[in-house]
């Protein structure tokens, strides 16, 4: 395992999911005290991060068997993935470096985005847990998490 990928992972995942945090934290504290609402945050987090990994390992895999000129070009996917919202900055960074990596390189980020998924929804929930933004956000999350998606979406 090349450790050098594994930084490079960790730094792509981390400037690429920074807003999750946020989202996650509002999630965290919707659910707060219902019964099996981690599980759900957790579950849904790591589904919808396992598709935006999926979309850009395909389309990686398809920008191999483009010239080499052509790959810098592939950020453009973003736009094509304005359906994933959110993910949709993190397939356009993503594929390109995925498809230069090869399959052992995209196996390791893969390996520690899923990891870092991890960190990322205890980071979230940690955030909406502490007193004064758990109080905040149980005022106003319902109105503060339309409002950070849409913001996103700008």
């Amino acid at each position: 395992m090349n450790l050098g990928i594994v930084g490079q992972a960790a730094g792509l995942f981390a400037v690429t999911n920074i807003d999750d945090i946020l989202i996650l934290s509002l999630f965290f504290a919707q659910g707060a005290g219902r019964h099996g609402s981690v599980r759900r945050i957790l579950m849904g987090q790591y589904l919808g991060f396992a598709a935006i990994l999926a979309v850009a390992i395909a389309a990686a895999f398809g920008a191999t068997s483009l010239p080499e000129s052509a790959v810098p070009y592939l950020g453009l996917l973003e736009v094509a993935a304005v359906t994933f919202a959110n993910g949709g900055d993190n397939i356009g960074v993503y594929v390109p470096v995925f498809a230069t990596a090869g399959v052992g390189g995209m196996s390791v980020y893969a390996v520690v985005f899923l990891i870092l998924v991890a960190v990322w929804c205890f980071g979230g929930r940690f955030f909406a847990t502490r007193p004064i933004i758990a109080k905040a956000l149980s005022r106003w999350g319902h109105i503060l998490l339309p409002l950070v998606l849409i913001a996103f979406g700008l």
